[in-house]
């Protein structure tokens, strides 16, 4: 499955992921943070803790990176983590359990 399109409704504070096959997924923005894999949330998770996202995060820019993924800015100032395609799709597989 390929992620063909993204849409950022500010308003339920979800990413929403157009795939190739016409189906669509969301993740929230909060999922979104609390995924994030830059080198400091990884220490984080590496030291045995948890990403403490607020509820109300909002995810306030997204940038392409090449053909590999985006990166995401978000309300808490956040922006150092780069989401591959693939992440994206795990992370909306998770939230869709």
């Amino acid at each position: 499955m390929t992620i063909t399109s993204l849409r950022n409704d500010k308003s339920r504070r979800v990413l929403e992921l157009g795939h190739d096959d016409g189906a669509t997924a969301e993740i929230s923005h909060q999922a979104l943070r609390s995924g994030c894999r830059c080198s400091g949330c990884t220490a984080v998770r590496r030291a045995g803790g948890a990403v403490d996202v607020d509820a109300a995060i909002a995810l306030e820019q997204i940038t392409p990176v090449g053909v590999y993924g985006v990166q995401l800015t978000f309300s808490d100032g956040h922006d150092r983590g780069i989401y591959p395609w693939q992440l994206l799709l795990e992370l909306s597989e998770i939230q869709a359990a």
